[in-house]
């Protein structure tokens, strides 16, 4: 009455792929090469490296993509605080509601 009842399936239902044929590979062996030297380079040459330059306009979008950041980010942490305040404050009134209600239950009799 409370046995599990396992379907059976009789063949598989999705796409069955033949196994791959793996054919064997020859072996090339290579005589190993020396490691070509690396170039030496003094101290007072300096290796060309691209340099970032910046303009007025990346600058002042700099600027303004952070600004950006920082008052979305402080908006949405003030409204967290702000949500757990008003939380906070609404637990508090309903258990001096409930703390009332039981006192002056118990007054009565």
């Amino acid at each position: 009455m409370l046995r599990p009842k396992i379907p059976t399936m009789p063949q598989p239902t999705g796409l069955v792929t033949p196994p791959a044929v793996v054919e064997p590979t020859t072996l090339i062996k290579h005589s190993p090469q020396a490691p070509a030297p690396a170039p030496v380079v003094s101290p007072t040459q300096v290796p060309a490296r691209p340099t970032v330059q910046l303009t007025p306009g990346a600058v002042i979008a700099l600027v303004g993509s952070g600004t950006a950041v920082v008052l979305v980010v402080g908006a949405v942490l003030v409204s967290m605080l702000l949500a757990v305040a008003i939380t906070g404050a609404s637990v508090a009134i309903c258990a001096l509601v409930i703390r009332s209600l039981i006192t002056s239950e118990g007054k009565r009799r």
